[in-house]
């Protein structure tokens, strides 16, 4: 594992330098809206990764959001999404992170959340507990919340629901104290430094998710699909995080109806 988390910081660093200089930059500020710098930023990000990685582990399946699999049957893979939050991008807002994840026989064992712009990092490894590094300091771990009606939800936008999912997630809404809109992969690295209970989401592809398993559940929390099993390649993209394991069951139930 030392090699693996060294790749895995080292490939946030080289995407950092990727993407830093466009963030909020006259180019995109002058885009409004043009997908040309973002584009840009995703591809020159995910391109150095990839480079990076392939140079330390050839034998290794790579699988990015850009540049879809290659060799996606090695017993590693490594799972990436270098610009997490496009909109939040395009907007300037700092919510967006670049994901690494490493999956063995496709199982999560590493997964990296990085914020380049804030400077901030959650590393989680299974078995281990999660790291986490900011500027302002702080330390991961997910705070006790056993009762829905206690817990603060999140979820990126109620526009990523179909008519079929909507009604789960009014009634797990419905349930909870309040929730927050807004936050794509930095609600769950929140919900792993406990200030955030629930995180309730679909269309969620591999690359969306994989990385933030290791980073949650070595905080102390859950992630699993909305029937609360665990998440696979093959998953329909409906994901559910908790802080707190007593929240799963009531979580599921509200979900499935």
């Amino acid at each position: 594992m030392p090699d693996f988390i060294a790749a895995a910081e080292a490939a946030a660093d080289v995407a950092g330098a990727v993407i830093r200089p466009l963030f909020r930059s006259r180019l995109l500020v002058e885009a409004k809206g043009d997908a040309s710098p973002v584009t840009e930023a995703d591809r020159g990000a995910e391109q150095a990764i990839r480079a990076l990685l392939q140079e330390r582990f050839p034998d290794h399946g790579l699988w990015g959001e850009e540049y879809g699999p290659e060799r996606a049957a090695a017993e590693y893979l490594w799972v990436l999404d270098p610009i997490d939050g496009t909109r939040a991008f395009v907007t300037g807002r700092p919510l967006f992170g670049t994901l690494i994840a490493l999956l063995r026989n496709g199982r999560p064992i590493l997964g990296l959340i990085d914020q380049p712009a804030l400077g901030e990092r959650w590393l989680g490894v299974a078995g281990q507990p999660t790291r986490f590094r900011s500027p302002l300091g702080g330390a991961a771990g997910c705070r006790p919340c056993a009762r829905l009606a206690e817990a603060e939800l999140s979820c990126t936008s109620p526009d990523i629901f179909s008519p079929a999912d909507r009604p789960g997630f009014e009634r797990l809404r419905a349930a909870a104290r309040r929730v927050t809109w807004g936050g794509d992969c930095y609600s769950y690295g929140l919900l792993a430094l406990g200030l955030v209970d629930v995180v309730a989401e679909s269309t969620m592809k591999p690359w969306d998710w994989a990385a933030l398993v290791p980073v949650v559940e070595g905080a102390g929390g859950r992630v699993t699909s909305w029937d609360g099993e665990p998440l696979t390649l093959e998953s329909d993209g409906r994901v559910l995080a908790v802080g707190d394991p007593a929240l799963l069951p009531e979580a599921v139930r509200l979900l499935q109806g």
